[in-house]
């Protein structure tokens, strides 16, 4: 066996067990990459990351997701809230599962930089009461919103305008409580009435009482001051009248003819 033969012998396994890091590192993400308890898989087929976090005990999201993420569920954790910019950089989202946590509301900007590619968001089983008008105002995915203690106001009646399958999420909405007590319990899909016109007559009227109260308090108070004005005038008045008047003095002519 000549040199070449033996280079070649020793040189062809080091070319496979390079090529097999390669792969596993594509096929694979580091460690550091993957959120402490959460599993990440590469999709050949959506050519990004699939991270499963269920039931991993989480109480926020996870600061430092892989920006290919693709598929991430968060279910049946104890999240308590999504804060503003909480995905930002994931731009190749297409699903997110939130269901089975623990959020209460959601702002404005909770789910910016995900709004181009997502297609499937998950809050079903939540505690959501309330939601800014504009939460979901840039998704054109499909959201799954029931099993939620919903508070119908003219904000969920905005944010569910809003969204691409209103129809369908309406549907899934029951008003925990409302600003109309005669829709608690009920579908949101039943409530006619535009709660955003309710709440500005609403408004209207309280400024209306409030304005009338001044006016009131005002025009008592002058009524007051004038009827002490006149209790004072007429005490001095009457003081006035009490006071002993002065003697006339006899007149001259009448001097005279007494004399005469």
């Amino acid at each position: 066996m000549t040199l070449l033969d033996l280079w070649l012998s020793r040189s062809i396994p080091m070319c496979l067990l390079l090529q097999s890091l390669v792969l596993m590192a594509l096929c694979f993400p580091s460690a550091s990459m993957c959120p402490k308890g959460c599993m990440c898989q590469r999709d050949p087929h959506l050519h990004g990351l699939n991270v499963t976090c269920s039931q991993s005990r989480l109480k926020e999201i996870p600061p430092s997701l892989p920006v290919d993420t693709v598929l991430l569920r968060l279910d049946h954790n104890q999240i308590g809230a999504v804060p503003d910019q909480a995905f930002h950089g994931l731009r190749l989202l297409r699903e997110l599962n939130l269901s089975y946590n623990a959020v209460e509301t959601l702002g404005e900007g909770s789910f910016s930089g995900i709004e181009a590619a997502l297609q499937v968001l998950d809050l079903s089983h939540n505690r959501i009461t309330s939601v800014h008008k504009d939460a979901f105002a840039r998704l054109k995915a499909r959201i799954i919103v029931d099993d939620n203690p919903w508070h119908c106001d003219c904000a969920l009646q905005q944010a569910i305008s809003g969204m691409a399958h209103n129809h369908e999420a309406s549907a899934r909405v029951l008003c925990r409580s409302s600003e109309l007590l005669d829709q608690e319990g009920r579908p949101f899909l039943a409530v006619d009435t535009d709660l955003c016109n309710l709440t500005k007559r609403t408004t209207d009227y309280a400024m209306l009482v409030t304005m009338f109260g001044w006016f009131a308090m005002v025009i008592s108070y002058v009524v007051y001051y004038v009827r002490q004005n006149q209790e004072d005038a007429r005490r001095h008045l009457e003081y006035l009248k009490s006071l002993p008047s002065k003697p006339k003095k006899p007149d001259e002519a009448d001097d005279i003819s007494t004399v005469v």
